[in-house]
């Protein structure tokens, strides 16, 4: 079983596999592990305590190449820092995106959402600071569950890469 595991990562192209999702405008939750504690520096927002866990970022991409381009950017490890995940991304492991091709801007309802889940914590500030939301960004120590997201959020989301890379 480990050794599958490990074919699928070593195959993974997320170039070939992006096209599953659209070009088109969304919203979306990059789901990343972290498997170490560590202090980093987040641009202006500061300074974070990182610990082994899952980190969850509610994001948005309404522009040129909606959301398929944006989680591109995000799954790429150099980069020039723009957004407060930029900076986290650098270690952590991406294991997923959910997402939505709505028209509208869900991202806040999801924020807020994302704070009311058994088991989730805000980190109060980060990627929000363009709007009145307590956070973007979300700890939690064991893995996501999409569907648990899903009932409570009452939406369609889909899943990006849909399966588990074994990381």
């Amino acid at each position: 079983m480990c050794d599958s595991r490990k074919k699928l990562v070593a195959y993974f192209d997320p170039l070939i596999d992006a096209s599953l999702m659209l070009s088109k405008p969304g919203t979306y939750i990059l789901v990343l592990r972290s498997r170490s504690r560590r202090h980093i520096a987040i641009g202006r927002w500061g300074d974070l305590a990182m610990q082994p866990g899952y980190y969850l970022y509610v994001g948005s991409a309404f522009g040129p190449g909606g959301v398929a381009a944006r989680v591109l950017r995000h799954w790429r490890q150099l980069k020039a820092k723009r957004w407060h995940i930029d900076y986290l991304r650098e270690y952590t492991t991406p294991q997923a995106v959910w997402y939505s091709h709505a028209p509208i801007h869900l991202e806040h309802g999801w924020a807020e959402t994302m704070k009311n889940l058994q088991g989730v914590r805000p980190l109060a500030g980060f990627g929000c600071s363009d709007c009145a939301c307590q956070a973007h960004l979300f700890f939690t120590p064991v893995k996501p569950a999409l569907d648990s997201f899903v009932e409570a959020a009452v939406c369609s989301v889909q899943e990006w890469p849909g399966k588990d890379l074994g990381s």
